[in-house]
């Protein structure tokens, strides 16, 4: 008798054999070829959403593929378990951030086992504890001997409820984007790495990534931001000082009509001291929108400081202002204006009714700036010396002419600026920095490491634990009392490493052993959101550069290949209250009925109450459209919910999630795994004889090996796992269809099941392993090869010609597949349909597409 297909009792015992046999335990072995497989590692929030479902399925596809190709595969998982989320959770329960933490840390391990992912768990990390933190904090110090780390003032955004800094692009609409407070700018002592050191290695290195997609490699480059310019100073005599500034385009010198300086800069001040007005604009700035977007639409505002400087070589008068839109953290906090070559100056002059003075014409139209500016490059006039130059001559010519001045250079600029790593949070690794009772600033000796987080705290979500114990903050450093820093690290210093400590999560020598990280790095194959793309990515780019100048790998690259998936969207639901307020309610809570074109017509929540679609979007809590894993796979299946994953899109596209999909893909389980149970319940196979195949078996055997080679190929090369799972689901309709009769054919069967079940088994593990087993093929699936091409097989004894007549289809022949044109068109004259659209004309040209098409004109 059949055995019914129960995914939840095949997917638990085989779960348990792979945890028993340590089965993805991984070990070093020189004589195998490694494949690092690693998907971004999760923070510990409470419980997995599908977007961790698609990632983390997506890697154990390729993983378990990797496996059968014969080599030696790690695939690690760990936790980012540091950060703010948790603190608001601890302030919310009235709780310490590290019980939440590891609660959480336990019950999504469980979810992730469920899924059937082959993780090896003995090199489980987790960012928060001390075996981990110890390690960056001796690194810094480490960094800070060798010039690479400094402290200084700088400007930040401060979200006032938070109490934290938070990033620009955390600032949203002024506000923070967690706690919704309107952002001020602070000006706090913060720690710095100086990732501008090595922002060329981080340009250049770009080059070599041919495993990442451009749209990644082009976000950094815009974020690294090189550019070649001119460094040239105005005299401000006023003052007695230089006013430095940068340009991109010291073509357009000779049309400066104003300098433009940060709220910020020196000058400022400086001129404020005198001018109220001016004091009240600087106060109003620091609470500016400071992100990029925010920057280029908002209002163009200034003030004059009375200051003016000489231009360098004019001599002409330019007046100073302090522009609202002038930052001191990028470039030197001052900009020459060009208003008629610039849009952003020629607004500002506009509003405040400052000279335009054109200098660049275009090469090809009449100059014309009523309206906007000419901000493209072309030739230049009103230039003196310069006139009629184009852009590259320009450059160098003016280049020259300040250089021999002494009034400026030609140098290359970034706008990548150096990563602050300071954060006013509890929950993060402790810097390892004090301060002497003299002042003087020390690291924290490498044998007094970790400097340990206290874990037994009480969050009254306003002050950090650490700036409040003041036992905690008094410590001795060589003998000499001290005061420990009471900032943390920024959690992207634990997620820029993670994967290198992988290699070695239990070594109590360094922070890394160089034999085994070396074995395996760098990743073969990284899998994570597009999100990730500057910051993370930008980030583990620049950590593993350092770790390779403390010799601690010999790779210049952490990720050779990476694979950003695309978002999980759900439809979103809602009704509205008699005071118009949304309430989202769960799709799966949800009935709804479509029409004819299979849009929603008509939706029914599980009250009664009729709801509005408001389309598919990205699930989310606050849309209440997320999906729990756990119910589908409780439901379903963990191979169900995985092969749904990988069949519903390609890897890196949005996904629509769809529980009728999800069934579909339960369908076809269930059908593959009938189809087997009814080969194995007629008992044992013969041998297949492959002289002895009839032509029909010859097709389905060359269908076979044709799926197992676009398989092969689609998983491989072009991870495009929808289409392989499409494959495999055509061979099954053919499969299913294919006769039983005799022991041919069923050997035949036995050959295309031994290689399905290895087809399926990176999707569908559980189900692989099961049938493999229960099929009678030696071993376990885990160690078993990926299925090869039988080349042969491929051979076609004929093909299916398609006939035309004057362009339109009159009949099909099948003909030999070595047979010639003059054959094919023997046998096409001879078919009576053919014929009958032939008959008593002249036939004037023949054309043939060889095995494909024959059209023959006549009339």
């Amino acid at each position: 008798m059949s055995q019914a297909y129960n995914p939840a009792q095949i997917e638990a015992n085989i779960q348990q054999h792979w945890s028993d046999n340590g089965t993805f335990t991984a070990t070093e072995d020189p004589s195998k070829e490694k494949f690092y497989c690693l998907s971004m590692f999760p923070y510990p929030s409470g419980r997995l959403h599908m977007g961790h479902v698609r990632n983390y399925t997506i890697g154990d596809v390729i993983s378990r593929y990797q496996r059968l190709q014969g080599k030696n595969v790690l695939q690690p998982i760990g936790w980012d378990a540091f950060g703010l989320p948790a603190e608001n959770a601890a302030v919310k329960n009235k709780a310490a951030p590290a019980p939440w933490t590891y609660e959480n840390i336990e019950y999504m391990k469980g979810q992730l086992k469920m899924l059937g992912l082959g993780y090896d768990w003995s090199r489980e990390l987790a960012t928060c504890k001390p075996d981990y933190y110890r390690w960056e904090q001796w690194f810094f110090t480490r960094l800070y001997d060798k010039g690479l780390v400094y402290k200084k003032m700088a400007t930040v955004n401060w979200d006032p409820v938070d109490q934290t800094v938070l990033a620009n692009e955390q600032v949203v609409d002024g506000r923070g984007w967690r706690s919704g407070a309107l952002v001020e700018q602070k000006e706090i002592p913060q720690w710095f790495i100086k990732i501008t050191a090595y922002a060329q290695q981080l340009l250049d290195d770009l080059e070599r990534l041919s495993g990442w997609p451009d749209m990644v490699k082009t976000m950094q480059r815009n974020w690294i931001g090189r550019s070649e310019g001119v460094q040239l100073s105005f005299t401000v005599e006023q003052q007695n000082t230089e006013l430095e500034v940068y340009t991109t385009r010291p073509d357009t010198l000779m049309g400066v009509t104003y300098l433009a300086i940060a709220a910020g800069h020196p000058l400022a001040a400086e001129a404020a001291k005198s001018n109220p007005q001016l004091a009240s604009f600087i106060e109003e700035c620091k609470n500016n929108k400071v992100a990029e977007a925010d920057m280029a639409t908002m209002e163009k505002k200034g003030l004059a400081t009375g200051f003016s400087a000489t231009h360098p070589l004019t001599g002409k008068q330019v007046p100073i202002w302090v522009a609202n839109f002038v930052l001191m953290d990028y470039g030197t906090g001052a900009v020459m204006s060009v208003p008629a070559h610039d849009q952003r100056d020629y607004e500002f002059a506009k509003q405040y009714g400052l000279n335009i003075e054109a200098v660049i014409s275009p090469q090809n139209a009449e100059l014309d700036i009523s309206e906007q500016a000419f901000t493209e490059k072309g030739t230049l006039f009103n230039s003196g010396e310069f006139d009629g130059l184009d852009f590259e001559a320009a450059f160098k010519a003016i280049a020259t002419k300040l250089e021999s001045l002494g009034k400026g250079e030609t140098t290359v600029n970034f706008r990548l600026r150096d990563w602050g790593v300071s954060r006013q949070r509890y929950w993060g690794s402790p810097i390892p920095m004090a301060t002497l009772d003299n002042g003087d600033t020390v690291t924290i000796p490498a044998e007094d490491l970790p400097v340990r987080l206290p874990e037994d705290v009480v969050m009254d979500g306003v002050t950090s634990p650490l700036k409040a114990d003041k036992s905690w903050q008094q410590t001795s450093v060589n003998g000499q009392n001290a005061t420990r820093e009471t900032d943390t690290f920024d959690t992207f210093m634990e997620s820029s490493w993670y994967y290198a400590r992988y290699t070695c999560p239990d070594f109590e020598g360094g922070m890394l052993n160089p034999q085994q990280a070396n074995y395996w790095l760098p990743v073969d194959q990284y899998i994570g959101g597009i999100e990730h793309a500057v910051m993370h990515l930008l980030y583990s780019r620049f950590f593993h550069k350092l770790m390779r100048d403390e010799q601690l790998v010999n790779s210049d690259e952490p990720f050779d290949n990476l694979l950003c998936q695309g978002m999980v969207l759900a439809d979103a639901f809602y009704y509205e209250d008699e005071k118009g307020g949304q309430h989202w309610v769960s799709p799966i809570d949800v009935t709804i009925e479509r029409d004819d074109k299979g849009r929603i017509s008509k939706a029914i929540d599980n009250e009664g109450r009729e709801v509005i679609h408001a389309g598919m979007v990205k699930m989310s809590k606050s849309k209440n459209n997320g999906i729990d894993p756990q119910l589908m796979v409780e439901k379903y299946g963990a191979d169900t919910v995985r092969l749904f994953m990988m069949f519903a899109a390609p890897a890196d596209m949005t996904l629509e999630w769809q529980e009728s999909g999800v069934d579909g893909a339960h369908r076809f389980i269930k059908r593959f795994w009938n189809l087997a149970q009814t080969h194995i319940s007629n008992g044992p196979v013969a041998a297949l004889d492959l002289s002895q195949l009839t032509p029909a078996q010859k097709d389905l055997r060359r269908a076979l090996h044709k799926t197992i080679a676009k398989v092969s190929d689609d998983v491989g090369r072009r991870q495009s796992f929808n289409t392989a799972v499409a494959a495999v689901m055509e061979l099954l309709n053919q499969l299913t269809k294919a006769p039983l009769e005799t022991e041919q054919d069923r050997a035949l069967m036995q050959e295309a099941l031994h290689a399905v079940v290895r087809l399926l088994y990176p999707f569908t593990p559980h189900m692989s392993f099961q049938l493999w087993q229960q099929l009678g093929f030696d071993g376990d699936i885990d160690t078993a090869s990926w299925p090869q091409v039988d080349e042969q097989a491929l051979v076609e004894d004929s093909k299916l010609i398609v006939v035309q007549v004057n362009g339109k289809v009159r009949s099909r022949i099948t003909v030999a597949a070595d047979a010639t044109q003059e054959q094919v068109q023997e046998l096409a004259l001879a078919d009576e349909n053919v014929n009958r659209f032939t008959e008593g004309k002249t036939i004037r040209k023949v054309i043939y597409i060889a095995g494909k098409l024959l059209n023959i004109v006549a009339n």
